[in-house]
């Protein structure tokens, strides 16, 4: 088996980790910032895109664990922390230089939710853990502006 391993420390790296993660199912409690080693870490549940389907048709899924290091700030928006069993769904990584220096980098989950870090630079790695399992459910996004 081949597991994901990778690090982005540019805005074009996190595009790959983006869409490594994307459709990931993330529970609260498994989201963390620890302060005092300025480092946010998070377990998720990763569809895995790069892998085709089994001879029996069943797609895999596996753990991964993605962290940030020297992380100043974490925000979040509409984040339900006093539910630590929620499931929320990732759906992209994203990048841009903040004013004055440094880059904020956004998590953004289905239904608007969102965590925002704060950091001098991007340092984010990713590492695929344990075993895959097998998943006959396939994430599906369907146009929203196509035709009928």
């Amino acid at each position: 088996m081949t597991r994901l391993k990778l690090k982005a420390l540019d805005s074009e790296d996190l595009q790959v980790i983006s869409a490594a993660l994307q459709d990931s199912l993330v529970a609260i409690r498994d989201i963390a910032w620890v302060a005092e080693e300025k480092r946010f870490l998070l377990v998720a549940n990763r569809f895995r895109w790069e892998t085709p389907p089994d001879k029996n048709g069943a797609w895999s899924r596996c753990h991964s664990v993605l962290g940030f290091a020297e992380v100043a700030a974490v925000r979040h928006a509409d984040m339900p922390l006093s539910e630590p069993d929620r499931i929320l769904g990732l759906l992209a990584i994203e990048s841009e230089e903040a004013e004055g220096g440094g880059v904020i980098v956004r998590l953004r989950f289905a239904d608007g939710r969102m965590i925002r870090l704060e950091a001098p630079r991007l340092l984010c790695h990713i590492e695929d853990v344990g075993e895959p399992w097998p998943t006959r459910f396939r994430p599906d996004h369907p146009l929203a502006d196509s035709a009928p």
